[in-house]
């Protein structure tokens, strides 16, 4: 019995140290993407390379929390709600490993901008916007995943229309401004990439608050409308 309790305990540890490993990862990943914007509107090159260069490190704790899952699944072979959380993390840390991804883009375009400087720029008003909404996402689904609270999932879900929206928006923008002065092509397309990077960080934030809602009630809700999941989660 002892030697029973002191292994559910070990498990409950590891299950827990987990956890903690994929909230941190998501802190980085926030860091990465806040770094990213600011390093963009402010021209900053140096703090470019910093975040172009420490995406190795999202990649690095992707791995670790991989074979730390990999292990608890040999080793406990767990099943139910804790399974469940093991799936969860592993796709939680796919999710945030595409958004560090996304933030290395973003630097990367800041950086070929940055080589423009004779041209004049379109604001970065509007990036900066979809930029907060996309952050407040992520914010919000790690916020999920660390209480089991499903009462952020639906408006994740309703913000990522709003990202969208948002995107539609500056690509008509970029549209306009291109028509009207040819000369401004490349640039336009850089920050059109840099917007549609901010989009896709939005759908994977959506991902990671609808794999909440799979750890706490076991329904797949990828793939179904937002009043389906706000009905799910109200259940």
């Amino acid at each position: 019995m002892i030697s029973t309790e002191h292994t559910s305990k070990q498990f409950d540890a590891e299950l827990e140290a987990v956890r903690a490993q994929v909230l941190q990862m998501g802190g980085l990943v926030e860091s990465q993407i806040r770094l990213a914007i600011e390093a963009l509107i402010n021209d900053d090159v140096p703090l470019m390379d910093r975040v172009i260069n420490d995406d190795h490190r999202v990649n690095g704790m992707e791995v670790q929390i991989d074979e730390n899952c990999n292990q608890i699944i040999v080793l406990r072979q767990p099943a139910a709600g804790d399974l469940r959380m093991v799936m969860t993390v592993v796709k939680t840390i796919t999710d945030l490993e595409r958004i560090g991804d996304e933030a290395a883009k973003i630097a990367r375009m800041g950086k070929l901008l940055s080589q423009r400087k004779s041209i004049i720029l379109p604001r970065y008003t509007e990036i900066k916007k979809i930029a907060e909404l996309a952050l407040d996402m992520i914010h919000k689904s790690l916020d999920a995943f660390a209480r089991l609270d499903l009462a952020y999932t639906a408006q994740v879900v309703r913000q990522d229309e709003l990202v969208d929206e948002e995107f539609r928006t500056i690509m008509r923008y970029l549209i306009s401004y291109m028509m009207e002065d040819p000369r401004t092509i490349s640039t336009a397309l850089e920050i059109l990439f840099v917007a549609k990077a901010i989009e896709r960080i939005g759908d994977h934030a959506k991902n990671m608050s609808e794999y909440v809602v799979y750890m706490v009630k076991g329904k797949d809700v990828r793939h179904v409308t937002v009043e389906e999941i706000e009905r799910e989660v109200l259940e």
